[in-house]
C-alpha cells in the first residue's frame, strides 16, 4: 500500500464505525495560550474533553498536522539521528466525546491494524497502565481483561505513568492509556531476543505506533486530578511509523512519505542515500526530509520564521536543515526551498493549503536561507576556532558567552551550537548562555508575566454565548473567574453564560466597556471596569483590573454586561475598510495577494500581505480610491451566518489560511462580486458608514511580506486636518507663492547653492590658515611641531586640516584647539612614523589634555578628538602641549 491508500484507509474504516471525519487543524495553534503549535491529535478537540464546547459530532476521526519541537513534547534532537522521531509529523486519530469507550476503542484498533493493513497479530505487543499511587489511579484492569483474550497476557505489558499516562500539558485533559508496538527485527532477530523486552526501550525497529488514550481526568494547575465530566477516548497513529510497518520498511525515511524529497536531495548533492545510515550525509537527508514539512507547513498556516516564540523555532528548524545541508551535503548555495514544489505536489490532495501558497513560501524559505547562509561560514569557523582553542587548553566545554556570541552574532540557536559541539565532542555551558542571553533572546516556555489561579467555579454552563453581533448589552450571569498576576499587579479574568463582548481574535482587538452588577453585594461595588476581552480556546475571557473583587463576583446575581459602544463603532468601520481594502489589492496587485496577518482597533488598522515588491505610490493611490468608490455606493452588509463551509467556498469566499473553520462559518458579503469573506468578526451596516479610507504608511515586514497601515473615518479626516495645517503654514512661510512645489524646490535650489559657496569659502579659508600655520611651525631636530588655536567651522575641519597638512610636512605633531559654538574642542596628529618610532599616543595625550577643558576624549593612537565644556582652558591645554613635546 502506498502512504495515501494507508491513510484513506484509515478514514474510510472510521467513517465505516459512524465517525464524522474532519479536516487537520492548522500546525499553527489558534486561540490556546498553553500551546504554540498543535502537538498532538486531541489539540483541536481540547475544549470538547473540558466540556466548553459540543463536538459536530460524538464520534470524529481525522489526520492532524503535528509539530513537536518544543516544551515537554521536544523530538528536536532525536530527528535524523535515528530513523523514526519527526518534528512535524502526521497524528490518525478517532475520537469518542461520552459516546463508546474502551471496549470500542480496543477492537477496533486490533481490526484494523491486523484485519485492514495485516500486521502480523506475532509482532505487536500492548500495554496497560500499572496505576500510581501519588496521584491515587488504579490498575487499568478494564484494558487489561478487554486485551488479554485478543492478544494473550504474553503480549501485554504493564506501563508505569512515564509510558502509559498520557498529558498533553502541565495543565488538561488526561488518563491512562495502551499503547501498541510493533516488533519489525528480521526473523532471526525475533527467535533469539524476545521483542517484549524491548518495548519502551528504544529500539529503532521496536516501535510504538498507536496509543490508546482514554480521558477520564483533567490536570488541574496544582497537580491534582478531578474526574471529567464524562469519559471520552483520545486516539493517536503516528502515520510516518504506521506506514513503514505497513510497507515493511527498517526506517520511516525508507517510505514513500521521504523518499520523493530524498532522491531530490541524491540529485542536488550528487550523493546516494542508504549507503551507510549513520553517515552524517545520510543523518543530513533524514533531517532536511523532515525539516522542510515543518518549516512548509507552518509557513502555510501563518507562522513566519523570526526572533520570538514560535516564529523563532520554524526559524531554528530551518537553520538546523540548512547547516546539515552545507555541511555534509555540499550546498553551499540556497536548496532547502527547491524541496517545497515536491512537497505541494505531494500533498496536494491530502493538505492542499501548501499547493495553493507555493509560491509565497518558496520565496519565504529562500529568503530566510540567504540570510543564514551569509553568516553560517563564518560562523562555523569562529566555532572551529573556539574548538581548537579549548582542545589546547585541555577544556570540553564551550563557555557560555561564547554561545551566545555565535547565537547574537552568527544566528546559531544555542540548541544548534549544542550539537555541532556534541558532534565534536564538546559540550556546552547552557548556564552561561541563559545569563548571557538577552531578555528578547529568551524562549520561555511559560509565560512569563502572568501566574493563574485555577477557575473558581460559580456556576454550570453549557457553554458561552455570544450576542455581540445583535446587541451591545446583554443580562447575563457569571460562569466562573479567576485572579491573575500580571508584571504590574493583578487582574481578573471573568467569564459569562453569555456576552456581547467580542474577544480578540482573527485581527480584530477585544471590546471594553463595564459590568453592572446587581445589589446586595457584600462591599457595595456596582460597576466592575473590562479593559480587554481575550478568548481562550471557546471561552470569552472579560478582563477587569480593578481591585478585590471576589466578594462583588461571588454575590452578583443577574449583570448588566456593556460594551463601549463608540470604540466599537470604530473597530467595525476599520474591519469592514479592511474587507474592502483587500479586494482592491487584489485588483491592482493581483491575485496572489494572501492575508499574513492583520491587527485592528478604534485607530488604525494594520494588514500584512504576500507580495514580492514595495507597491508603489501609484498602486497605493490606485487602492485607495477604489476602497473610497465603494465607500460612497454604500454597500448594504450581507451578512449570513451558519453557512456550511463547503458551500460557502464553493460560492468563492475567500479564506485564509491558517485560520481554524469549523463545519459552519459566517460570511460578510459587501457586494458578492467584490467583497466575499468568511469573518467571525464585526462590521457596520453599510459601507457608507465608514466615512472615508486613507493609507498611512506601507512598508517591508519580512521576505516576500508587506504590511499598509491605514485610518478610517474621524481619524482619517484628523490626518488629513494635520496634513493640511502643516501645508498652510508653509505657504505662509513662503509668502503664500502661486505654485508652492515650484516655490519650495527654488528654495532648495538655493539653499544648496548657498551651500556650496559656504564650503567653498571655508576650503578657501582652511588654505589660507595653513600657510600661516606652516610659517608659525617649530622645527625639531626628530619632528616638527605645530600648536595653535585656530578658526574652524565645525570638528570636522581639525581633521581636515591636520590631514591636509600631513601631506605637505614630514613628521608632523600637530596639536589645535577651536571654539565651535562656544564649546572648546581639540585635536592632537601624530605622523604615524613616529608613533612606530616613539610610542607615543594621540589618543592618551588628548584624553590628558582635555582635563584643562573639563572634558575628555580618544581616538586612534595617530590622531584623536576631545570636547569639553569650559572655553576658558583652551589656551592652558594648548601651552600643556607645548610642554609634552
Amino acid at each position: 500500500m502506498t502512504s495515501h491508500q494507508i491513510r484513506q484507509a484509515f478514514l474510510d474504516f472510521f467513517r465505516s464505525k459512524e465517525h464524522l471525519i474532519v479536516p487537520s487543524a492548522p500546525l499553527v495553534a489558534k486561540n490556546d495560550p498553553t500551546l504554540m503549535f498543535n502537538n498532538s491529535g486531541m489539540a483541536q478537540f481540547k475544549d470538547f474533553f473540558l466540556g466548553n464546547g459540543t463536538p459536530p459530532s460524538r464520534r470524529i476521526a481525522d489526520t492532524q498536522k503535528c509539530l513537536r519541537v518544543s516544551g515537554k513534547h521536544n523530538d528536536l534532537e532525536d530527528v535524523g539521528f535515528d530513523t523514526y522521531h519527526h518534528t512535524m509529523f502526521e497524528m490518525l486519530g478517532n475520537w469518542s466525546f461520552g459516546d463508546y469507550f474502551k471496549k470500542e476503542a480496543i477492537t477496533w484498533a486490533w481490526e484494523l491494524l491486523t484485519e485492514v493493513y495485516q500486521l502480523p497479530k506475532d509482532r505487536l505487543y500492548v500495554s496497560v497502565f500499572e496505576g500510581d499511587s501519588k496521584d491515587g489511579v488504579p490498575f487499568d484492569q478494564e484494558a487489561w481483561d478487554l486485551w488479554k483474550p485478543i492478544v494473550g497476557e504474553d503480549r501485554i505489558i504493564l506501563g508505569n505513568k512515564k509510558d502509559n499516562f498520557w498529558e498533553m500539558g502541565d495543565t488538561g485533559p488526561c488518563g491512562p492509556c495502551s499503547e501498541i508496538h510493533i516488533d519489525l527485527r528480521p526473523a532471526s532477530e525475533v527467535a533469539e531476543i524476545s521483542g517484549k523486552s524491548l518495548v519502551n526501550n528504544d529500539h529503532p525497529q521496536v516501535v510504538e505506533i498507536w496509543n490508546l488514550v482514554f480521558m477520564q481526568f483533567e490536570r488541574k494547575a496544582d497537580s491534582s486530578l478531578v474526574p471529567l465530566p464524562a469519559t471520552h477516548v483520545d486516539t493517536g497513529m503516528g502515520f510516518e511509523r504506521l506506514c513503514m510497518a505497513v510497507q515493511n520498511k527498517t526506517s520511516n525515511y525508507d517510505t514513500d512519505v521521504f523518499q520523493n524529497t530524498i532522491q531530490v536531495l541524491e540529485t542536488l548533492s550528487g550523493k546516494k542515500y542508504g549507503a551507510n545510515s549513520e553517515s552524517f550525509a545520510d543523518i543530513a537527508m533524514r533531517v532536511i526530509a523532515d525539516h522542510i514539512r515543518a518549516v512548509a507547513f507552518a509557513i502555510t498556516d501563518g507562522q513566519l520564521p523570526s526572533n520570538n516564540k514560535a516564529g523563532y523555532v520554524i526559524r531554528r528548524i530551518l537553520r538546523r536543515a540548512v547547516r546539515y545541508g552545507y555541511s555534509y551535503l555540499g550546498f553551499q548555495e540556497p536548496f532547502f526551498y527547491k524541496l517545497v514544489a515536491v512537497l505541494a505536489d505531494q500533498f496536494k490532495d491530502v493538505f492542499n493549503e501548501l499547493k495553493s501558497q507555493e509560491e509565497f513560501v518558496t520565496r519565504v524559505i529562500l529568503e530566510e536561507e540567504k540570510s543564514f547562509l551569509r553568516t553560517l561560514e563564518s560562523g562555523l569557523k569562529r566555532l572551529d576556532v573556539i574548538v581548537n582553542s579549548l582542545k589546547e587548553k585541555g577544556i570540553s566545554v564551550i563557555a557560555g558567552d561564547e554561545v551566545f556570541e555565535l547565537s547574537d552574532t552568527f544566528g546559531f540557536p544555542v540548541d544548534l551550537t549544542a550539537l555541532i559541539a556534541r558532534e565534536k565532542g564538546f559540550q556546552i555551558d547552557e548556564l552561561g548562555f541563559q545569563d548571557a542571553l538577552t531578555e528578547q533572546k529568551n524562549r520561555s516556555r511559560q509565560d512569563a508575566a502572568k501566574e493563574a489561579t485555577d477557575w473558581i467555579e460559580l456556576r454550570e454552563a453549557d457553554g458561552v454565548e455570544f450576542l455581540g453581533y445583535d446587541f451591545e448589552e446583554t443580562h447575563s450571569q457569571i460562569v466562573k473567574y479567576r485572579k491573575v498576576k500580571t508584571k504590574t499587579g493583578e487582574e481578573y479574568h471573568i467569564v459569562l453564560d453569555r456576552t456581547p463582548f467580542y474577544a480578540e481574535m482573527g485581527g480584530q482587538v477585544g471590546d471594553t466597556g463595564i459590568l453592572l452588577l446587581d445589589n446586595g453585594l457584600a462591599d457595595g461595588k456596582k460597576t466592575i471596569r473590562i479593559v480587554d476581552t481575550k478568548k481562550e480556546n471557546d471561552l470569552f475571557v472579560h478582563i477587569s483590573q480593578d481591585k478585590d473583587l471576589d466578594d462583588a463576583l461571588q454575590n452578583a446575581r443577574i449583570i448588566v454586561a456593556k460594551i463601549d459602544s463608540d470604540r466599537r463603532e470604530k473597530i467595525k468601520a476599520n474591519h469592514s475598510a479592511t474587507h474592502l481594502m483587500l479586494s482592491a489589492m487584489r485588483e491592482v496587485l493581483g491575485t496572489h495577494i494572501g492575508q499574513k496577518g492583520s491587527f485592528l482597533n478604534d485607530e488604525v488598522l494594520r494588514f500584512d500581505f504576500s507580495h514580492f515588491a514595495k507597491v508603489t505610490d501609484e498602486e497605493l493611490r490606485k487602492i485607495e480610491d477604489r476602497v473610497n468608490e465603494k465607500i460612497r455606493e454604500d454597500i448594504a452588509l450581507d451578512e449570513r451566518r451558519n453557512v456550511p463551509i463547503k458551500q460557502a467556498l464553493d460560492q468563492g469566499a475567500t479564506a485564509t489560511f491558517g485560520e481554524k473553520y469549523g463545519d459552519f462559518v459566517r460570511l460578510i458579503i459587501f457586494d458578492p462580486t467584490y467583497s466575499f469573506e468568511l469573518c467571525g468578526g464585526t462590521h457596520i451596516p453599510s459601507t457608507g458608514q465608514i466615512g472615508v479610507f486613507k493609507f498611512i504608511s506601507e512598508g517591508s515586514v519580512s521576505a516576500g511580506v508587506r504590511r499598509v497601515e491605514a485610518v478610517t473615518g474621524a481619524k482619517a479626516l484628523e490626518i488629513m486636518r494635520q496634513q493640511e495645517e502643516v501645508l498652510n503654514k508653509i505657504k505662509d512661510l513662503l509668502k503664500n507663492p502661486t505654485d508652492l512645489v515650484k516655490a519650495v524646490e527654488s528654495l532648495l535650489d538655493e539653499r544648496n547653492g548657498l551651500q556650496k559657496r559656504i564650503v567653498s569659502l571655508e576650503n578657501e579659508k582652511i588654505q589660507t590658515l595653513k600657510s600661516t600655520l606652516i610659517d608659525n611651525m617649530k622645527k625639531h631636530s626628530t619632528f616638527n611641531l605645530i600648536v595653535e588655536k585656530v578658526d574652524v567651522p565645525n570638528a570636522d575641519s581639525l581633521k581636515q586640516l591636520s590631514y591636509e597638512l600631513r601631506d605637505q610636512i614630514e613628521n608632523l605633531i600637530a596639536v589645535f584647539g577651536t571654539e565651535i559654538g562656544g564649546k572648546p574642542q581639540l585635536s592632537v596628529f601624530i605622523a604615524e612614523n613616529i608613533v612606530q618610532e616613539t610610542g607615543l599616543n594621540a589618543g592618551k595625550i588628548v584624553k590628558d589634555l582635555a582635563k584643562e577643558i573639563r572634558g575628555g576624549g580618544g581616538g586612534q593612537p595617530f590622531f584623536a578628538t576631545a570636547g569639553g565644556s569650559d572655553a576658558s582652558g583652551l589656551e592652558a591645554a594648548l601651552d600643556k602641549a607645548k610642554g609634552l613635546f
